[in-house]
């Protein structure tokens, strides 16, 4: 988990370093590409120990759902360009903050999709998490800006997903999931990058390759760290992407942190430790699978 939160706090730094001349969704279009081409060779080595590898590669991969990945895609698409544009156009450590707010909106989507039971306990979490967020945004202050309502979106946006990847994953072993949001997301985030395309150089190359990679090495760590371990132990380690990007928001962007963000960081990351905490519990009691609190952080 603390590779994956490394992983996820590097590809937001390298996002914030290529946006400075490519387009947000020119930068979603490299960050799948690249991730994707990282991604394959992963995917594709189980297979090329069958005798026929074609073949095992594409049982691997099949799936009877393909409408809704694409309704799943489509829905990771728009989250997943006003995640970046935050991150290109608010504080970093603003942007990540709003991030970590997903999980609230989670248990809220599980209520009215899943039909999932939420007591008190965990609504008080939510209610404390929508403070947080609140105190980031400040919407009564000079100091609001439209913008922090883009992070919101994209934390709104991320809920639905882990929404349906968990509805996705009753049927489809976690590969199937993987190989086909990639494989819909790159043609997806191309369409509308190529009319605002920008070629890029030199180093912004190096950037967006590292955008993809990062996201992709982040994933896959985060994925193997939920199999390998408890999520309500895992979710405070994965909140040290906060101050790694807080960090390098300071030292290369020259960003400072206020004390509205600090607090309502901090009442962010305490709702969602506990509401990660009890959905374990329940996930344990009832023996299921991961909890769909436990949202992948960056993506």
């Amino acid at each position: 988990m603390l590779g994956s939160t490394l992983g996820f706090g590097l590809m937001a730094i390298f996002i914030r370093l290529a946006s400075k001349n490519i387009p947000t969704w020119e930068v979603a279009f490299f960050r799948n590409t690249f991730g994707f081409l990282a991604l394959l060779p992963m995917l594709a080595l189980p297979a090329l120990r069958q005798p026929r590898p074609a073949a095992a590669f594409a049982a691997s991969v099949h799936t009877d759902q393909l409408p809704r990945y694409v309704v799943r895609t489509a829905i990771g698409i728009g989250s997943m360009f006003c995640g970046f544009w935050a991150i290109a156009h608010l504080p970093l450590a603003q942007a990540i903050s709003l991030a970590y707010s997903s999980p609230i909106f989670v248990t809220i989507a599980a209520i009215l999709m899943l039909g999932e039971r939420v007591r008190a306990r965990r609504w008080t979490a939510v209610a404390l998490g929508f403070f947080g967020v609140l105190v980031i945004v400040r919407p009564w202050s000079h100091a609001f800006s439209l913008g922090t309502l883009v992070a919101v979106a994209a934390a709104v946006l991320s809920a639905l997903v882990a929404i349906q990847i968990k509805q996705l994953s009753q049927t489809d072993k976690a590969d199937t999931i993987v190989f086909w949001t990639y494989a819909l997301w790159v043609p997806m985030s191309l369409l509308p990058s190529l009319f605002v395309w920008h070629w890029p150089t030199g180093l912004e190359w190096l950037w967006l390759a590292a955008t993809g990679l990062m996201g992709t090495v982040g994933q896959l760590l985060w994925t193997r760290a939920l199999k390998l371990g408890d999520v309500s132990a895992l979710t405070p380690i994965s909140f040290m992407q906060l101050p790694v990007v807080t960090f390098a928001g300071w030292l290369l962007f020259g960003e400072t942190v206020d004390a509205a963000t600090l607090a309502g960081a901090g009442i962010i990351l305490g709702a969602t430790f506990y509401i990660a905490h009890r959905e374990a519990q329940l996930a344990r009691q009832q023996r299921t699978s991961a909890p769909s609190e436990a949202v992948e952080p960056g993506v």
